[in-house]
C-alpha cells in the first residue's frame, strides 16, 4: 500500500467532506508535485475522476484514497496523520522515502 491514513486523519477528511457538502463519490487524492524548497510538495484534494490505468485506490478507515502511480513511487509507505495543538493544526506526512524535508513539513526531497 502506497499510503495509509491514521484514524485521526480519516476523521478530519470525513469532516471536511461533510462540512463542504462534497459528493459521496468524491475521494481523497494524494500526490506529489515538483516545487517547494526541498524539491517536491505533497498535494491533497478531493476528486471524482479515477483512471484505473494511472491511479491506485485504497480504503483507510472508511476513506477512499487515490494516488497516481507516479506519485506512488515517492509515497510508498507514507502515513498521513492529523496534528492539532494550541499553535497549529493540519495534516502531517511521515514519509520513509524523504531524504530531506523542509521546516514547513509540506516539502521534501527523495
Amino acid at each position: 500500500m502506497a499510503i495509509t491514513l491514521t484514524e485521526k486523519a480519516a476523521e478530519q477528511v470525513k469532516k471536511f467532506r461533510e462540512d463542504n457538502q462534497l459528493p459521496e463519490n468524491s475521494f481523497l487524492r494524494i500526490g506529489v508535485a515538483g516545487g517547494g524548497c526541498s524539491g517536491f510538495n505533497y498535494t491533497l484534494n478531493f476528486d471524482e475522476n479515477f483512471d484505473e490505468a494511472k491511479d491506485s485506490k485504497y480504503v483507510c478507515h472508511g476513506v477512499e484514497v487515490v494516488v497516481d502511480k507516479k506519485s506512488a513511487l515517492y509515497l510508498d509507505g507514507t502515513t498521513l496523520d492529523w496534528y492539532q495543538s494550541v499553535e497549529k493544526q493540519g495534516f502531517t506526512f511521515d514519509n520513509p522515502n524523504a531524504v530531506k524535508t523542509c521546516g514547513c513539513g509540506s516539502s521534501f526531497s527523495a
